[in-house]
């Protein structure tokens, strides 16, 4: 994995949860930017979908658990889409403070993962 690009993730997580608090705190309906905030975490986790799978076939592979890996990866790619749906059936301001802690919760896997991919087996 590329270590830049899990922070970007990382990066991009936060500020889009922050901007789903805000929006909450602001007593906004989920919109097109929390919304798209979420959508866009979830794009990188799909190509980080990609990478994955393509990486150990180009002398890049895992040096930790790969089944905890991509069973975090997965779970990360469910969440957004779930809380997006959630975000626009209830339609609420408490519907931005759902995107937000998906995709916070993402960030801290997506950490997760890097420290699985990057490990040091002795």
């Amino acid at each position: 994995m590329i270590e830049w690009f899990t922070w970007v993730q990382v990066v991009v997580a936060c500020v889009a949860g922050l901007v789903c608090v805000v929006a909450g705190f602001a007593r906004k309906l989920p919109n097109d930017i929390t919304v798209g905030a979420t959508a866009l975490v979830l794009v990188l986790l799909l190509v980080q979908l990609v990478v994955a799978i393509a990486a150990p076939f180009v002398g890049n592979p895992p040096t930790g658990n790969v089944v905890e890996f991509y069973i975090y990866l997965v779970s990360a790619i469910l969440l957004p889409p779930l809380a997006v749906v959630w975000a626009l059936v209830d339609r609420t301001r408490w519907s931005n403070l759902v995107l937000a802690a998906s995709v916070f919760a993402v960030a801290v896997m997506v950490y997760r993962m890097l420290q699985i991919w990057t490990v040091q087996v002795a």
